[in-house]
C-alpha cells in the first residue's frame, strides 16, 4: 500500500515553521510497512491544493494531509478534500459538544468561526481531538483514502498514534522493523565498501547507510507478518555488521547516542573526565552534560581560547606556544595532560584548531585541528582536517573527540 504526505500551510512555504510533522508522519508510514514515495507541501491556496491533492491520488492508495483544519478561513484543508472526494459537509453534533466543551472547561469564551470546524465531510470517520478543537477525519471513496489531521504536533501526534495508526494497520498487515547499527571511526565511503556484497545480495531484511556528522549508521530494516519474524530476520544480519566492524560500532540501539555511549563506557569502568576546548569552545563539555547521570562522572570543562588561559589553566608550556603554536600536536598533549592534573580526572580530552573562516595559513590551514586524550596517564594526540563552514568544524571536531575518547577506554583496557 502506497501513501502521500501533503503539509498545508503558507508558513511552511516561508520558512517561517519548520516541518517536523512530515519527517514524524513519514518515519510512522515507514514503521507500518507503508511505501512513501511523494511528500509535498502547499500553502492556503484552495486551486492548489485541490490540484495537488488529486495528483497525489492518482499515484498512492491513501494521503495524510496534515494542517489546515482551523476556524478561520484560510483554513481550507477539510473544504477542499470534501470537494474533491464528492463529499458535501453537514454538521457534526458530536464534534459541536466536543468543541463547546473545550471551551467550557477552560472558561473561554467560543466565537461563531469555531462551529466551522464541526463540518465534517458526509460518511467520513471523524478522530476525536482531545487536545484541541479540529477533529481529524478519514475520508474514504472506493479503494482511495485521504486522511485529515491537525497541524500542531501535540494534536497530531497522540491523533495518529491512537486512531489513525489502528486503522491503517488494518489496511496493511504486516510491519516494518529496523535496527541501526551506529558507527564512529570509520568514514562513510569506507563503511559502504565493507558492507557492498551485503547490499549487492540483499532482499529482506535490507540494509542502508547513512552519515551523519563523524559517524555512520547502517540501518537494517525486515518486512514481516509480526514483530517476532521480523527481529528473526534482522538479527543474522546485525550479527555479521558485529563482526565486520568490532569495536567501531558503539551502539546497535536507535535511541543510544555517540556520547551516551562515551558516558556509558566510562560509568562502566568507573572513570572520571575532563574536558578542555580552544576552538570548540564547550560544544563538547555540552554534548556530554546532556547525557542524564553524567554528573557522576563529568569532573569539569575548561574552555582556554588564549594562549594565556592554556598556559594558566593547564600549565601548556611558553617555548611549546613559542615553538608549535596553539594549534599543535604539542599543546594539545600538554592541555590535555594538565587539565588531567588540574581537575584529577582519569580521563580528559583536548581539542585545539582553527575553525575559520579567518585565521588559516599554508601551514595550517583552516579546519585543522589537534584532539588530545590522555588516559590514565597515556596520552594520544590525533590530527584532523575538517572541511567545512565554522560551525560545521567545530561540529565535526566535538564528534572526532568523543571518538578518540571512546577508542582510547577501549585501548587502555586492553
Amino acid at each position: 500500500m502506497t501513501v502521500e504526505l501533503i503539509s498545508v500551510g503558507t508558513e511552511i512555504l516561508l520558512g517561517n515553521i519548520i516541518n517536523t510533522n512530515a519527517a514524524w508522519l513519514a518515519g510512522q508510514c515507514a514503521a507500518l510497512g507503508l511505501s512513501c514515495y511523494y511528500q509535498s507541501t502547499v500553502g492556503d491556496n484552495a486551486a492548489r491544493l485541490c490540484e495537488t491533492l488529486k495528483t497525489a491520488l492518482g499515484r498512492s492508495d491513501a494521503v495524510i494531509l496534515s494542517g489546515g483544519l482551523g476556524p478561520t478561513t484560510d483554513d481550507l484543508t477539510k473544504e477542499t478534500a470534501a470537494d474533491v472526494m464528492g463529499m458535501p459537509l453537514v454538521e457534526d453534533p458530536r464534534s459541536l459538544e466536543r468543541i463547546e466543551a473545550y471551551f467550557r472547561i477552560r472558561g473561554l469564551e467560543m466565537t461563531e468561526n469555531n462551529k466551522k470546524q464541526a463540518l465534517v465531510p458526509a460518511g467520513a470517520v471523524v478522530l476525536d481531538n482531545d487536545n484541541g478543537t479540529a477533529p481529524g477525519l478519514i475520508l474514504e471513496k472506493g479503494e482511495k483514502r485521504v486522511i485529515l489531521l491537525p497541524g500542531p504536533p501535540n494534536e497530531l501526534i497522540p491523533m495518529f498514534q491512537e486512531q489513525v495508526r489502528p486503522y491503517l494497520q488494518r489496511l496493511e498487515p504486516g510491519i516494518l522493523y529496523s535496527r541501526t547499527v551506529k558507527i564512529c571511526g570509520i568514514g562513510e565511503s569506507k563503511a559502504a565498501f565493507l558492507v557492498q556484497d551485503l547490499i549487492d545480495s540483499q532482499t529482506n531484511p535490507t540494509i542502508a547507510p547513512y552519515a551523519k556528522t563523524g559517524e555512520v549508521h547502517l540501518r537494517v530494516t525486515a518486512r514481516a507478518q509480526n514483530e517476532k519474524e521480523a527481529k528473526s530476520l534482522v538479527k543474522p544480519v546485525v550479527k555479521e555488521l558485529e563482526r565486520r566492524f568490532g569495536q567501531d560500532i558503539y551502539t546497535t540501539k536507535e535511541e543510544i547516542s555517540l556520547e551516551q555511549a562515551v558516558v556509558d563506557l566510562l560509568l562502566e569502568k568507573k572513570m572520571t573526565v575532563c574536558t578542555i576546548e580552544s576552538c570548540t569552545g564547550g560544544m563538547l563539555a555540552a554534548r556530554l552534560i546532556n547525557v542524564p547521570g553524567v554528573s557522576e562522572t563529568f569532573r569539569a570543562g575548561f574552555v582556554t581560547y588564549s594562549n594565556k588561559a592554556k598556559r594558566k589553566v593547564a600549565g601548556v608550556k611558553k617555548k611549546t606556544l613559542q615553538k608549535y603554536g596553539a594549534v599543535s600536536a604539542q599543546t594539545a598533549a600538554e592541555m590535555a595532560c594538565g587539565a588531567a592534573r588540574a581537575a584529577h580526572a582519569d580521563v580528559t580530552v583536548s581539542v585545539t584548531g582553527i575553525a575559520g573562516p579567518d585565521g588559516g595559513s599554508r601551514e595550517k590551514p583552516v579546519g585543522l585541528v589537534y584532539i588530545g586524550c590522555c588516559v590514565a596517564g597515556r596520552t594520544a594526540v590525533q590530527e584532523y582536517r575538517f572541511v567545512g563552514n565554522r560551525g560545521k568544524i567545530r561540529e565535526s571536531a566535538v564528534s572526532a573527540a568523543l571518538t578518540l575518547v571512546r577508542r582510547c577506554i577501549l585501548e587502555a583496557e586492553s
